[in-house]
């Protein structure tokens, strides 16, 4: 660890200014040789430098997202030239040039933090040995010496001897019992970052091998960190506990607000803006109006999360627009309640009711054009040959002939049937 982070020394002296910085701000406040200035002094770079990561963090995003969505390819042609591994990782290169996308964009955060990691880890592990470096001169080596993080010395190591911790004015049992907490919270910080992008943010409609690597890092990087924590100094061991908790944070946010497609998480996103769009019926937000559009851009590509978000807006009588926007649709009618509120109701569509079958053979149709009603009493009228018998008998007719009809039978005169040749 010494060798490597000794590759890192040209960037030891602008990591050391940055912690003097702070440590002149918070001594004043706590006292110059305390562990509170300089483990907030510590606390406070972490936080300067993933700030400064915030665009690399934004970039490994869409990378990891862009993976994700490719891999249904990758598969595809992992499969089709299973026997060259050539031609396979030609045509890998050429998708991932077509698409945009970059491998290594996920690893980005992580490969620009490690500079400074290691000139931390550079800077205490001098503390320790009693040596200058960077800004820090004797008096700041001396101070950095007193400090002590709930009992355990600043530069203090698990695997350090009761004698070098004593020299550190310190007990081995303190250290040892401080560097383990930080050890195992540490480990349970990456574990949860790590589970939480797994069961919430990953598109569970595609099972590609890429997750099970995922699951596996699940694991892995827990067991990783407890295995190297115990040669960290107590320092390094806040700088990279900091750093996990603010990775958690930050990708809880992500999550909350910007979920990946297909994920349990735009599932519960979705359904907070539906909520929040029928009530206020518009989108207020900026980043709501793009994923909003975002969605209605997809058309028929859409999940079924999304599909059931335009689904409810239409129940509610809104319509999603291609800018993002949400408007009334059209059929819909403003109801107004007792206490005089009103809400708007999409219009159902009135069906007729079907008549039983029984009821529609029995009853007559009526007449077009609203005719009268053909009378079954006898007329007076001369000329008029119908009377009750005759009537009865057109009537029993026209009621067989009907029936015959609605049984499969040709309305209308039938044609004779041809005379059968002998």
């Amino acid at each position: 660890m010494d060798t490597i982070a000794s590759l890192f020394s040209f960037i030891t002296t602008p990591v050391s200014w940055v912690i003097v910085q702070f440590h002149s701000l918070y001594g004043a406040i706590f006292g110059p040789d305390t562990g509170w200035a300089w483990g907030l002094s510590i606390v406070s770079l972490v936080i300067l430098i993933r700030i400064c990561l915030i665009p690399l963090f934004v970039k490994q995003i869409k990378a990891t997202r862009a993976m994700q969505t490719l891999q249904p390819e990758m598969k595809k042609i992992q499969e089709r030239y299973k026997n060259d591994r050539q031609r396979q990782s030609e045509e890998m290169m050429k998708l991932y040039k077509e698409t945009g996308t970059n491998p290594l964009s996920s690893c980005l955060p992580i490969l620009a933090q490690s500079p400074f990691f290691f000139a931390l880890y550079h800077v205490l592990n001098s503390i320790a040995s009693n040596d200058t470096i960077g800004v820090i001169n004797d008096r700041l080596l001396e101070s950095a010496q007193k400090a002590h993080i709930f009992g355990a010395p600043l530069a203090a190591k698990f695997t350090d001897s009761s004698s070098k911790v004593e020299a550190l004015g310190s007990s081995i049992t303190d250290v040892r019992v401080v560097t383990a907490i930080m050890i195992v919270l540490m480990s349970l910080s990456q574990f949860y970052t790590q589970r939480q992008l797994m069961t919430k943010n990953v598109d569970t409609t595609v099972k590609t091998p890429f997750m099970q690597q995922q699951k596996m890092l699940m694991y892995v990087f827990p067991v990783i960190f407890a295995v190297f924590g115990i040669n960290f100094p107590v320092g390094v061991l806040v700088y990279w506990l900091t750093t996990n908790v603010w990775t958690m944070g930050q990708q809880m946010y992500v999550i909350h607000n910007n979920p990946t497609p297909g994920s349990k998480a735009q599932s519960a996103y979705l359904e907070r803006l539906h909520k929040h769009v029928t009530l206020r019926g518009k989108v207020s937000r900026r980043r709501d109006r793009a994923i909003v559009k975002a969605i209605v851009a997809k058309g028929r590509d859409r999940n079924e999360y999304e599909r059931k978000f335009i689904n409810g807006l239409s129940k509610a009588g809104l319509a999603a627009q291609a800018d993002g926007t949400v408007v009334k649709s059209e059929a819909t009618t403003v109801v107004e309640s007792e206490d005089g509120t009103t809400a708007t109701t999409a219009v159902k569509r009135q069906q007729p009711k079907r008549q039983p079958k029984a009821k529609r053979q029995a009853t007559p149709p009526k007449p077009a054009g609203g005719g009268e009603k053909t009378s079954l009493i006898k007329s007076d009228e001369p000329g008029d040959d119908t009377s009750t018998g005759s009537t009865g008998k057109s009537a029993s007719k026209s009621s067989g002939a009907r029936s015959r009809a609605q049984s499969g039978q040709r309305k209308g005169p039938q044609r004779p049937k041809s005379p059968s040749k002998k």
